[in-house]
């Protein structure tokens, strides 16, 4: 069977912007069930040069994984805009970026379904997000900065590269959820998201446990349906 051609999109060079290009990756990829071929092809397609091309992306892998960056950017600056967010503490600055984030991917949900359940190599899936995940990191440092209360140096930084790496985990496995999630509007997901969150400071701050029985009774009666 003869592949059908894809009708080339141009961009003029006041729209040359890399998130330009990254919207245009996606809809490629969304449109051909594959990714590009090579570089040559893709600024063809879009009506490039090669040179404009690498003026914002050292390669397509590089341009895949600004993707989950792009997301995050934008959930970011979303947030920003709320005046009430700078006066709120880690916790609901948290709580508020899963929600933006995730509704962020939910509108893009083809394409990320494309991008991480496509691939047979989970390997390959992990290092898509190997950008987002310094991005990440970075804010959730910065988001917690003052929140861990203790006075030895060295147990803090123990704490806090413990409280970074426990954040990212934490949101593999709700991304996991989100793409298995079958709900509608993944409200499954957003319950998720309170209870995880809510455990997860729980545990933190170890005050009483009622509500990392609660998430655990969850996921027990989601993985039992």
């Amino acid at each position: 069977m003869m592949a059908t051609k894809t009708k080339e999109v141009k961009v003029t060079p006041s729209e040359m912007t890399s998130d330009k290009i990254t919207e245009m990756f996606m809809h490629y990829c969304l449109d051909n069930s594959k990714r590009p071929e090579s570089v040559y092809l893709f600024s063809k397609h879009i009506g490039i040069s090669e040179k404009d091309f690498y003026n914002h992306f050292a390669s397509l892998d590089s341009l895949e994984k600004s993707v989950f960056v792009s997301f995050h950017k934008l959930a970011t600056r979303l947030i920003l805009q709320s005046d009430e967010m700078a006066l709120a503490g880690f916790k609901e600055n948290l709580l508020t970026y899963y929600y933006t984030f995730f509704e962020i991917l939910t509108a893009n949900r083809s394409y990320v379904v494309f991008a991480l359940k496509s691939d047979k190599n989970r390997l390959n899936s992990v290092l898509k997000l190997k950008e987002f995940r310094s991005h990440f990191k970075q804010y959730i440092s910065e988001e917690s900065q003052g929140y861990l209360k203790v006075k030895s140096e060295r147990i803090r930084k123990v704490q806090q590269d413990a409280l970074e790496e426990g954040a990212w985990i934490q949101f593999l496995i709700t991304l996991k959820f989100w793409l298995d999630d079958e709900s509608l509007g993944f409200e499954k997901t957003d319950l998720f998201i309170e209870k995880s969150i809510r455990a997860t400071f729980d545990l933190i701050d170890t005050t009483p446990l009622e509500s990392v029985i609660d998430f655990g009774k969850f996921l027990i009666k989601e993985k039992l349906k």
